[in-house]
């Protein structure tokens, strides 16, 4: 007998890297499949909520430190959503016959958004969240009131792909819980130079937890990876411009940390150039999943956020 939710990954209950992120789950179009789902704020009507998408294998861990910092900002208490999509954190995985797909992620926001009774929001995205967003623009323009692109184009850098790829293959490998351990830690370092090994410890626990064995186990469903293991370290891979211009429905942000791999640096020139009303933001010193460690960039989005949010102003 197939069970009726399709996850199979188990996660510590008290896992550290969810600490304060207590989670809703929500049927998709799929019934087998529940997205989770993060609410803090107030969500009557006159804000747009932020609606915040992690990278491609990401959760939204990755959106705590911003979340709890940013809602200190204003009047305190803009409505904000963070997401884990089928596949990640805790999320239900897809069935085994349905793969993943940026369009399928892209109607799973949509359903997510309408079971919430939000019609619109703004929306921030890492990575594959940006490409994710780019795809719900040209699906459901309506749904977008301004968008934040952080490390994500309509060209993504194959490079950044085969690293991720060989990295997670490395660190899944390793055994015992120092060798574990130091893998993560060489691992991350160059995207995060200068921090501490404290600070790196608790950044692999976004994406990994690690079993009474010292092995890592991964908060995401490992198809993910291996639908992306025939791309090379050369592949140029087809540029989405149209998805990039489905944007133009609403406000934008254009966010690019100075160590990624994810988004080379003339895309995000041709990615200004083309939208020359975008706010941008470059954050210094770090790579991909952006920390949001700082208090500049969290009052830069903010201040994008309270500006575009205001119900009433752009209208789509």
């Amino acid at each position: 007998m197939t069970p009726l939710f399709s996850r199979q990954r188990t996660i510590p209950d008290a896992h550290p890297a969810f600490a304060g992120l207590p989670v809703t789950r929500i049927c998709l179009s799929d019934a087998r499949t529940r997205a989770a789902v993060h609410l803090r704020g107030d969500f009557r009507a006159g804000r747009l909520p932020l609606v915040c998408l992690a990278g491609y294998h990401r959760n939204m861990s990755d959106f705590a430190a911003f979340a709890a910092h940013f809602q200190r900002l204003g009047s305190g208490d803009w409505p904000l959503v963070l997401l884990d999509l089928p596949g990640r954190g805790r999320a239900d995985d897809r069935p085994r016959k349905s793969p993943y797909s940026t369009l399928t992620d892209a109607d799973d926001v949509a359903d997510i958004l309408m079971a919430l009774g939000i019609g619109r929001a703004i929306l921030l995205g890492q990575g594959h969240g940006g490409q994710v967003i780019m795809a719900l623009a040209t699906r459901h323009p309506l749904v977008v009131g301004g968008t934040i692109l952080l490390d994500s184009g309509p060209v993504t850098d194959s490079r950044g792909i085969v690293r991720l790829r060989n990295n997670l293959a490395h660190v899944e490998a390793l055994r015992g819980a120092r060798t574990v351990t130091n893998g993560f830690r060489r691992m991350m370092s160059g995207d995060y130079p200068g921090h501490s090994d404290v600070e790196l410890d608790a950044l692999a626990l976004h994406s990994h937890w690690f079993d009474k064995r010292g092995r890592a186990r991964p908060l995401f469903d490992p198809r993910l990876i291996e639908q992306i293991k025939d791309i090379s370290f050369d592949d140029i891979l087809v540029a989405q411009w149209p998805l990039y211009e489905a944007l133009g429905c609403a406000p934008l942000m254009l966010l690019r940390t100075q160590l990624t791999d994810q988004l080379r640096r003339e895309t995000f020139d041709e990615m200004v150039r083309r939208r020359p009303d975008a706010t941008t933001l470059t954050i210094a010193g770090q790579g991909s999943p952006a920390l949001f460690d700082q208090q500049a960039e969290i009052e830069a989005v903010a201040a994008f956020v309270f500006e575009t949010g205001q119900v009433g102003r752009h209208a789509a």
